[in-house]
């Protein structure tokens, strides 16, 4: 089925269109410029800031200029990942979306629908020349994903909507009023590289299938990490005197890592034993993670030997610190029954060429219990000999259960769908707690669409959802004050 021809029509073309231009975060200048187009070809006041979001503004339906000004905010870039096996370039290719189902999927790649799918429907209402709304002001930020540049950028003074709706939420049961801050933090050093020694075995070592996903939103599920996954691998094998020569595992901060790959070289002699070893251990992890990851494929195969590798001392030193650093849950919400409170992923590991680089996104939605984490992390790695930087921090958004548009969001809902909404705050970095420092009195709430496997080549929208997200923020439209 055509994307073209799903309901709502306006939502899903915009959807369409937005996805055919490539948008990686800090490479959005074509989707700035796209957006831009838009705005002017409507004729509607268009314009961008010096950071380089992008502000469009809509005077109220005749009759309705006595309301609030709503800004309807989404973010522009999105997560580019892709399967192994996926040929596809994401600096000239548009995605390639299917149906399947109730659901739109791309081929291999991710689908763009965080937060492609909010940007759509304030593309359709800016277009509207029959929907009934107030004042509104859209906008469109970038470089949400890898630091939130645009929400960090854009100054006070600009805005002028009183009540903001951030439409980039994944359940499209839940009205969010609170997320989490985080902060990068990233270990580094350099190491010797040895001469192989003649007549070792060279092996390859694959973790694969793994199902990823977002490093917040996703990291109460319990899911593999390639990255510690492929280190308790090479933790078994130190007695084995194997060698790395190269190591890479995952790829983005904010993505749970689905696959690491190393090359290691090891005597002829341990060749078999370390080998009934690693087959006994990836049974036992492929048996632990039986539930949560059904697809995990761990393979063993032997290659060229490696012409330099690292010496024992760093390599023991990265392993035992990738080993002792936190990854997953580390504290749940004591206010907020079921909620995060602080997490780490270690999102990127590579070893090559004399160089350690480990990168990790520690979350919290206390500002005091990121900073503590992200200092532990620190300690491990400083005492394995890293150099250790912290980087990209971001406040959380404290929730506010008296908001006004919280009422009119939760009243609104009840009567459309004859069950409450879900009020929660999110294990994942919003923008609205970002752009409420610059605007302490904008009142905000954040929804959106179901959406699965976000940051993974899994990410899917449900059709059904939009359907339900579209009908829903046109009636919160009308009950504005």
């Amino acid at each position: 089925m055509d994307i073209n021809q799903l309901e709502p029509k306006s939502v899903w073309k915009n959807f369409a269109n937005l996805n055919a231009v490539p948008r990686a975060s800090k490479k959005e200048e074509r989707v700035i410029a796209f957006m831009k187009q838009f705005g002017e070809r409507l004729g509607l006041e268009t314009f961008s800031d010096d950071i380089g979001n992008v502000i469009i503004r809509k005077p109220s339906s005749p009759g309705l200029e006595h309301k609030k000004m709503v800004t309807l905010q989404s973010h522009l870039d999105m997560v580019h990942q892709k399967n192994a096996d996926t040929e596809f370039d994401f600096d000239t290719q548009g995605i390639e979306m299917f149906v399947d189902d109730d659901w739109v999927k791309a081929k291999g790649t991710t689908l763009g629908a965080d937060n492609g799918m909010g940007v759509a429907a304030i593309m359709a209402l800016l277009e509207s020349e029959t929907i009934e709304h107030p004042p509104l002001e859209a906008l469109f930020t970038i470089d949400e994903e890898t630091g939130m540049t645009g929400a960090f950028g854009l100054k006070g003074g600009i805005l002028k909507g009183e009540i903001l709706l951030n439409l980039d939420t994944e359940e499209d049961d839940e009205i969010d009023i609170g997320c989490a801050g985080g902060i990068d933090v990233t270990a580094t050093r350099s190491y010797n590289q040895k001469e192989s020694v003649h007549g070792d075995v060279g092996l390859e070592i694959t973790v694969k299938g793994l199902k990823g996903g977002h490093s917040g939103m996703d990291i109460i599920k319990g899911l593999g990490n390639a990255n510690k996954i492929m280190n308790r691998l090479l933790y078994m094998g130190l007695p084995y005197n194997m060698r790395i020569a190269y190591l890479e595992g995952g790829s983005l901060r904010n993505a749970i890592p689905r696959e690491s790959v190393c090359h290691l070289n090891i005597g002829k002699k341990s060749v078999a034993e370390f080998t009934l070893k690693f087959e006994e251990l990836s049974r036992a992890i492929k048996n632990e993670l039986l539930v949560q990851e059904p697809n995990l494929h761990i393979v063993l195969k032997e290659m060229k030997p490696a012409k330099k590798v690292m010496g024992l001392g760093a390599q023991g030193k990265l392993i035992k610190a990738l080993y002792g650093a936190q990854n997953g849950v580390y504290a749940m919400s004591a206010s907020i029954g079921g909620l995060v409170e602080t997490s780490n992923n270690i999102a990127k590991v590579i070893v090559k060429e004399g160089e350690i680089t480990v990168g990790c996104l520690t979350r919290s939605s206390v500002d005091t219990a990121k900073l503590d984490l992200a200092s532990s992390l620190r300690s491990v790695f400083e005492l394995a000999g890293f150099q250790v930087t912290f980087s990209g921090a971001y406040p959380g958004w404290n929730p506010n259960p008296n908001s006004q548009i919280l009422t009119i969001a939760k009243e609104t809902y009840t009567n459309l769908f004859k069950h409450e909404p879900r009020v929660i705050a999110c294990h994942a970095g919003l923008e609205c707690g970002i752009l409420g420092q610059n605007y302490p009195e904008i009142d905000m709430i954040s929804f959106g669409p179901t959406i699965w496997g976000a940051h993974s080549p899994d990410e899917r929208v449900r059709i059904s959802s939009v359907q339900k997200f579209w009908k829903y923020l046109l009636e919160i439209l009308k009950h504005t004050p």
